[in-house]
């Protein structure tokens, strides 16, 4: 008999793929803290606190949920990332069913399926979603705690029901599937809206199920109503819901004098009323298409209330409460993200603003958007922020349509005009073509375009790509393709080659996804497009709305993953394609079993094998170490200020969820500009006491001290005088007239200062006596320090910083992680830090900074010493641990640091010590797993120092070994591709000739020379670029 059970077959095989995705994940999951947004994120959720807009809720309920199996709190970062293995297995699951439901759609077939195309239906399932099982970035999402896990599920369990929809919409009862759809979307919205770009593809399923053939016009209509829902619900119905809530509240508190918050259960109130009679009414007037509208919108509405938790849990005055959503008005600002700005996709300002910034002369301003806050005496709501005519309405000289080189940061517009072919020293405004040239190129070509190939052709490395040889691009394996792009392929030194991120699959998962795609456009003209919407909405049109800027902080490829996944079901249907064109030549049932396996081995196996080492993060824990790093480096007391997301996420996970270290402060200087912030750094977290300060929320709300501006000729009798630090504040916190001045004469004086030096006193006694200064430097201590800011202002975190500095009065250690170089990130006070261990302590001995970072801040042996020892190194030597980009950047700050610690052991005749640092070094980053080699160099002159002759030539020999294999390699480049890897050769060159000259002055002679000799080996491989320069 030809026929079988298909639908039996269908859930077992199904539930057979979810359990390979499972597996994998599960064996690859990342076990603790992961780097970037995921410290955030579990310190969030473990006791429901409230993250970065436009928030998480749902994911963090079920976060909050999935961390009750464990009662271990280090095994808490563990279950969180099991979270994101279990959406993203059941992402497997129904991407199976996806597949086989549109491929029965394919062979248009009312019969019982036969038993080969069931097989060979079933093979294509089989196929395409491992296919996206192992993909780089899918897989890469799946094993930690971040919210693209979890929105890639919705996302295809969403289109999985918007089939169910399709298939029973006419049939009797057939629209629940569209209220279980409705409440998804709902649901979205407490995880990730990028969910939410299924919606136009969902809205094609109900058109092309409702009229077949549509001609041009309404193809174009049908196309403008699927985007005009999806702007409904993202755009409209939640923003309104809040915005109705928002004045409600307003109205009942501030006109009729409710106390707070009865607006908002007035407005509940009257929307549950609202939709009752108004499903009563419709169903009683038999208008079925507005009940099941209406019915819609309330599923919607149950899905995002998973929303509630933000204002509740903001109101309970969390540890972690970003942005304070406590009220309605309060969380619309939050889901608007107004912190971050309004930018508009289609029409807006360019960078070469920054170069003239003309006004409109008709409306030369604009309002800001009001700030309310409770003003818990008048018991109202009150606009604590000069809003009228508050920001600068831009000249159309420096506007355009589509903008795509909007950001004002010089290295960003230096990297805009180098792309988009602009000279360096212009300052006009970009022209139409050259904004479309960078986003077609850049955003399209090089970002989209590389993530694509990474996924179904290979990727060169896992470091990030700057438009280099080098570095990120995608390659194939084929030997040909891959030299005509990116230069030779052979020889390549052995750091390349064992990169764990060098993943080929020799275009083959690229090939099959192409053979589906015509094979699904040939066959199904309407079920491709509606795929081919949701790959342009989950891939460059993301890539639009976000306008990434070049080079961000880390690659971006995790957010357009949901295109990926509609290539991955075409690469499914090449199994199908295959199937139905080779079926003439065989058995049907050996061709569809015989195709299935040799493209279930040619396609997933393969990406399988290739994928596995870099994506395995399992016995990694490299980002926990790395925060323990900087606790471990800070006395239990302190105050560390954190800058960035890697310095300050895992920070908070290991005091909010582990407990580590819970009586120090930190203090991220990115988030210390917002109220609400300094706020809850003015209360008690943990142990830690509410950080030293005498400015009240009144002198720093929304609007108020932003900037405080110095103009030498405002204030000419006080010209290279130095205040007082408390004079000083006290000059900040005056209402006096004199501290105020109309610069932009609207009316609005804004706080301007009397100098921008100042001078902070110091008292030994209380220094000694809390261990700030250790007693051997006693006499190296100051009287005072003097603070001088640069620039002609100062903005409000930096004003809180000194306000900090104020009322500490060496109370509790300062400490700062080195996470940036600018000199206001330290306070000015370069000069008066010291490195102890992987932080920098501010102590009032002076150490002039001669300006270069990596030598910034004095050393005490013993403190330092003694932190060094205390980290924590688990089982960072394991061959078998990924380390990823991030952990082998993170070795440069520890390479350095403990180098200038045996070097000041050295200085101070502690010899043993120094060597004890430097073997310590070598053990846990030993040379060819880190990288960085430049940091290597002078450990081979410390170690010559301190008589360890074979260590230091041992160390010559390795370093000697990856330089030379450089060399050869770069020595394969011809003239007309050198320029590629000019700079390589360059820096590879003048760290082999710092090694010989090392070898030179500081061994015998025959080592010396024949080290010498090589070297010349190695530098006439490039005689024609000598020739060429003389």
């Amino acid at each position: 008999m030809n026929l079988f059970n298909f639908k039996k077959w269908n859930i077992i095989i199904g539930w057979g793929v979810f359990a390979i995705a499972l597996l994998t994940y599960a064996l690859t999951l990342e076990p603790t803290v992961s780097y970037w947004d995921c410290g955030e994120y579990i310190s969030t959720a473990v006791k429901l606190e409230v993250g970065h807009p436009p928030g998480a809720p749902l994911f963090q309920m079920l976060g909050a949920f999935f961390a009750m199996f464990t009662t271990d709190v280090t095994h808490i970062a563990k279950m969180m990332n099991f979270m994101s293995a279990f959406a993203s297995a059941f992402t497997i699951l129904f991407m199976f069913w996806t597949i086989t439901a549109l491929a029965k759609k394919i062979t248009k077939s009312t019969e019982e399926i036969s038993k080969s195309r069931a097989i060979a239906i079933l093979g294509s399932a089989v196929v395409g979603s491992l296919t996206y099982t192992f993909s780089d970035s899918f897989w890469f999402s799946a094993v930690e705690a971040e919210v693209y896990a979890m929105s890639s599920f919705l996302m295809a369990l969403l289109f999985w029901l918007g089939l169910r929809w399709e298939a029973e919409m006419d049939k009797p009862y057939g629209n629940k599937w569209l209220l279980i759809i409705s409440f998804v979307v709902g649901l979205s919205f407490g995880v990730h809206i990028l969910s939410l770009l299924v919606i136009p593809s969902i809205v094609f399923l109900y058109i092309y199920k409702k009229y077949k053939n549509l001609n041009f016009k309404q193809f174009i209509i049908a196309n403008i109503v699927s985007v005009l829902v999806l702007v409904f619900v993202f755009k409209m119905l939640f923003p309104f819901t809040l915005k109705y809530f928002s004045a409600l509240e307003l109205f009942f508190v501030n006109s009729i004098g409710l106390p707070f918050n009865s607006g908002s259960i007035i407005a509940g109130i009257l929307l549950i009323a609202a939709f009752y009679f108004g499903l009563n009414y419709t169903h009683k007037k038999q208008k079925f298409l507005a009940n099941t509208l209406l019915l819609s919108v309330l599923f919607i509405m149950i899905g995002f209330s998973s929303w509630l938790m933000l204002p509740i849990r903001a109101n309970a005055n969390t540890t972690i409460n970003e942005n304070n959503p406590s009220s309605a008005r309060e969380l619309l600002a939050y889901y608007d993200r107004e912190q971050y700005g309004d930018a508009n996709v289609f029409y807006d300002t360019y960078y070469s603003l920054v170069f003239n910034r003309e006004q409109d002369s008709n409306n030369p301003s604009r309002d800001d958007k009001p700030k309310y806050e409770k003003d818990e005496k008048l018991g109202k709501y009150v606009i604590v922020n000069n809003y009228k005519d508050a920001l600068p309405n831009w000249s159309d000289k420096h506007k355009g349509f589509i903008p795509r080189m909007v950001s004002t940061d010089a290295s960003v517009i230096k990297n805009y005009k180098a792309i988009a072919g602009i000279p360096a020293n212009s300052k006009r405004r970009p022209t139409f073509l050259e904004n479309i040239r960078f986003m077609v190129d850049y955003q399209f070509g090089y970002m989209y375009g590389r993530y694509f190939m990474w996924n179904f052709v290979g990727r060169q490395n896992d470091e990030q790509g700057q438009l280099g040889l080098q570095n990120g691009n995608w390659l194939s394996g084929i030997s040909f393709i891959d030299e005509a792009r990116l230069g030779p392929q052979s020889n390549l030194p052995t750091d390349v080659k064992e990169n764990k991120g060098r993943n080929t699959y020799f275009f083959l998962p690229f090939i099959l996804g192409i053979i589906g795609l015509l094979f699904h456009l040939k066959k199904d003209k309407n079920d491709f497009y509606v795929l081919l919407l949701f790959f342009a909405f989950t891939g460059l049109a993301i890539i639009f709305y976000t306008n990434p800027k070049p080079f961000e902080p880390r690659e971006r490829d995790y957010a357009v993953v949901g295109s990926f996944y509609i290539f991955a079901i075409w690469v499914g249907f090449g199994v199908l394609a295959l199937y139905e064109k080779l079926k003439k030549y065989a058995n049907k049932n050996t061709v569809a079993i015989t195709v299935s396996i040799i493209t279930l081995l040619a396609v997933p196996t393969l990406m399988a094998s290739e994928n596995w080492d870099d994506h395995d993060r399992s016995n990694r824990y490299t980002s926990h170490l790395n925060a323990k790093a900087y606790l471990d480096s800070c006395d239990d007391n302190g105050i560390l200020f954190t800058i960035g997301d890697n310095d300050t996420f895992p920070l908070w996970y290991m005091q909010e969820v582990e407990g580590y270290k819970t009586g120090m402060k930190l203090v991220n200087t990115s988030l210390f500009q917002t109220d609400w912030y300094i706020d809850q750094m003015k209360r008690k977290t943990y142990d830690a006491d509410p950080i030293p300060s005498q400015l009240t929320h009144d002198q720093y709300k929304w609007g108020t001290l932003d900037v405080a501006y110095y103009f030498e000729e405002l204030f000419p009798q006080l010209k290279d005088s130095v205040v007082e630090i408390d004079y000083f504040m006290r000059w900040i916190q005056s209402d006096n007239k004199v501290t105020q001045y109309d610069l932009d004469e609207d009316g609005i004086p804004e706080k301007v200062l009397p100098t921008n030096k100042i001078r902070i006193p110091v008292d030994k006694e209380t220094v000694l006596k809390n261990g700030i200064v250790e007693p051997e430097d006693a006499h190296l201590i100051e009287p005072y320090i003097d603070l001088e800011f640069t620039g002609t202002s100062l903005t409000k975190n930096r004003i809180l910083m000194i306000d900090i500095l104020a009322n500490n009065k060496w109370e509790k250690p300062i400490y700062f992680t080195g996470g940036a170089q600018a000199d206001e990130e330290y306070i000015w006070l370069k000069d008066y830090l010291q490195l102890d261990g992987m932080t920098y302590k501010l102590v009032p001995i002076k150490t002039p900074d001669e300006g270069n970072f990596f030598e910034m801040g004095r050393i005490n042996t013993s403190k330092m010493y003694e932190n060094t020892k205390k980290w924590d190194w688990r089982n960072i030597t394991d061959d078998n641990i990924y380390l990823d980009t991030e952990t082998r950047k993170n070795s440069v700050s520890y390479r350095n640091n403990m180098e200038r610690l045996a070097r000041a052991l050295l200085a101070e005749g502690k010899n043993e010590k120094a060597e004890e640092i430097l073997d310590l070094a070598m053990e846990k980053m030993p040379v060819h797993k880190f990288g960085h080699y430049s940091m290597l160099i002078s450990f081979i002159d410390i170690y010559y120092s301190l008589g360890k002759e074979e260590k230091a030539r041992l160390l010559i020999s390795q370093l000697k070994t990856v330089l030379q294999e450089k060399l050869t390699y770069y020595s394969q480049f011809d003239e007309t591709n050198i320029e590629g890897v000019f700079d390589e050769i360059q820096r590879n060159l003048l760290m082999y000739d710092q090694i010989v000259k090392t070898g030179i002055s500081l061994d015998d002679e025959d080592f010396a020379a024949e080290l010498k000799t090589e070297y010349v080996l190695y530098l006439k491989l490039f005689d024609f670029l000598i020739g060429e320069e003389e």
